[in-house]
């Protein structure tokens, strides 16, 4: 395997640094094999625009703008998500 292959961004992978790109933790190697991967990445070029769009939205709401029911049933998801 060659050694660009072997240092080639997986879109798992992606998924879970996303949150890094977007607050600029990334180092410069990672920052440039993320921006790669999306540039050959149509599946993961999507999900950054998607996820692009939840912060921006996400952005705009408070806590107290969610009702109780829907907050509990975010919390839920999150909390098995996690353990899964």
């Amino acid at each position: 395997m060659s050694a660009a292959i072997a240092s080639e961004l997986t879109c798992r992978e992606l998924v879970e640094l996303v949150t890094d790109y977007f607050e600029d933790r990334l180092s410069t190697a990672e920052n440039r094999r993320f921006e790669l991967h999306v540039c050959s990445c149509t599946g993961c070029r999507v999900y950054l625009g998607q996820m692009r769009a939840v912060v921006r939205v996400a952005g705009r709401l408070a806590e107290r703008d969610l009702p109780a029911a829907v907050r509990e049933d975010l919390l839920q998801t999150f909390r098995a998500w996690k353990r899964a």
